[in-house]
């Protein structure tokens, strides 16, 4: 039987951080949330796909649509201890509602399924909620700052004290850091999205292995009524898409945690790529966007990069993950694609081996350009000696966003508490290398228990290096050459230990093996 989940441990977790918040000390805290309701497409009555909002389920686990909950903390309130009370309300049967959808579970199953004190409908919430907040004193109601105004309440919320200030922040810095649960969850969803990922990889490598196969229907040999899935191969981005997210799904994983990122050839230089709609570069020597339709005088794929940076929730709890594995050229990459993505895979593999508590992120993600510039200057690509290049901030043309964010139950999970509007714990910097951070989505010291992606890539955008066509410090004909590789970028989820920190992530990523994959040798 699967263990429950730990609601009132992350209460209490969530009442340390909200009192340590307040200007000063305030007597008993009520928290007043509601789940997410169903939503509809427009103005019809098609479902959209449910998930539950993020905080209410860290609080409750409770994943029923239009779900309330009310939590109380009384300090020192029962012989000098803290108390804490969680009162669930989740929706009744009805019998209408049953004929379409499947019925919520009984008090009794609810009783099984929720770590909370009481657990009622959700049409007895407004009594409770009155004859709850009328038997405390100095009780201060917590509510989020965007939260709905409960129309279904009979009671206005403004006889009580309120505040929908501390709430959101307190709850971004207690999820910040996850508890044993938790990185179970984020294991369990990066070795689903870990095995959707190779699958990926091995169907591009049977397509090599594979001489039939042709454009139009993955097999040059037609047959009558649809492909089975031991005949598909994949020519094109949504092929690749609709692969990953069946693994995904097939192994009990209900959502994809954001948009599948899948880019061939140089559309892998758009950092957040989600069309997905494009075949395959065809023909030996095609590379840009021009000449993406099928030339049927070519048979072959051309050389080129796939991207896809793609990951599934499990029990609403994300991975994300990128991988680039090469097409065509006998999934080889070609001398090009293989230098950046080993350049890539150095600048990643540094940065994993220095996470640490105690590490600022902003630490990290400089060495990851150190990296970067050192191994441009090798290829001819920059000119110059390595701190001049590097001050001079010409390398975020090639790398503009930031090494990677905090994880959880939202992809770039807990913003406020990772990237704090008031924050003394930046290092000071030379204003020339201040355009390195600008899209940093985590400006904080590593901490025991932070769950972070380490996710540096290298990117040859025509817009963004349009500014520095000019750049002294790049040799612009040697940059030539390497701009048909598009885009590469190596992500990973890493939980921070005591002593350094664990890769989560299962699915490899070292050149001999992919080549191995995608070519159809392994």
């Amino acid at each position: 039987m699967e263990k429950q989940y730990p609601a009132l441990q992350h209460f209490q977790k969530l009442c340390a951080k909200l009192v340590c918040l307040l200007p000063q000390s305030q007597g008993t805290h009520a928290v007043l949330l509601r789940g997410q309701q169903t939503e509809y497409r427009n103005d019809t009555d098609r479902e959209l796909p449910f998930r539950q909002e993020s905080n209410f389920f860290w609080l409750t686990g409770c994943d029923l649509a239009g779900s309330v909950a009310l939590l109380i903390y009384q300090p020192e309130a029962s012989g000098g201890q803290n108390t804490y009370q969680t009162h669930l309300f989740i929706p009744h049967e009805d019998p209408l509602e049953t004929l379409w959808s499947p019925a919520p579970p009984s008090l009794q199953e609810a009783r099984q399924l929720f770590d909370a004190t009481t657990i009622g409908f959700t049409k007895d919430f407004t009594p409770r909620l009155k004859e709850v907040l009328d038997g405390l004193s100095n009780c201060l109601v917590h509510t989020l700052p965007a939260s709905p105004q409960f129309p279904e309440l009979a009671v206005d919320l403004k006889q009580w004290q309120t505040s929908d200030e501390y709430l959101l922040t307190a709850l971004h810095q207690a999820r910040l850091t996850k508890d044993a649960y938790e990185i179970e969850l984020i294991r369990k969803a990066n070795d689903i999205s870990s095995r959707a990922h190779e699958l990926v990889m091995r169907m591009l490598g049977l397509g090599v292995k594979d001489k039939s196969v042709h454009h139009s229907n993955g097999l040059s040999k037609k047959k009558s009524g649809p492909l089975m899935p031991s005949e598909w191969r994949i020519t094109r981005e949504a092929e690749a898409e609709a692969a990953f997210v069946a693994s995904c799904r097939r192994e009990g994983a209900v959502h994809q945690a954001y948009l599948p990122i899948v880019a061939a050839s140089t559309r892998a230089s758009t950092l957040h790529y989600c069309c997905n709609d494009k075949e395959f570069a065809w023909g030996p020597n095609s590379h840009s966007d021009a000449d993406l339709v099928h030339d049927h005088h070519h048979d072959c794929l051309a050389p080129q990069v796939l991207l896809i940076d793609a990951g599934c929730e499990w029990r609403n709890y994300a991975a994300d993950i990128t991988r680039v594995t090469p097409v065509g050229n006998n999934g080889k990459f070609t001398k090009e694609a293989r230098e950046i993505y080993s350049i890539v895979l150095k600048m990643q593999l540094a940065c994993i081996d220095a996470a640490k508590p105690g590490v600022h992120w902003d630490h990290l993600h400089l060495k990851s350009h150190e990296v970067l510039v050192d191994e441009f200057i090798k290829l001819g690509i920059f000119k110059g000696d390595a701190k001049t290049v590097l001050d001079s901030g010409v390398s975020a043309a090639f790398y503009p966003h930031g090494l990677g964010h905090s994880l959880g139950m939202d992809v770039h999970d807990v913003p406020s508490a990772s990237k704090p509007a008031v924050n003394d714990t930046i290092p000071k910097s030379s204003s020339q290398t201040q355009q390195l951070y600008k899209y940093l989505r985590l400006r904080l010291p590593l901490e025991a228990n932070m769950v972070v992606t380490i996710e540096p890539g290298c990117y040859f955008s025509p817009h963004q290096l349009e500014p520095v066509r000019g750049s002294p410090h790049i040799d612009h004909e040697v940059l030539g050459r390497y701009e048909i590789v598009g885009g590469v970028r190596i992500e990973d989820v890493v939980l921070i230990t005591e002593t350094g920190c664990e890769v989560l992530t299962a699915v490899r990523k070292d050149v001999e093996w992919l080549e191995a994959v995608a070519s159809g040798a392994a």
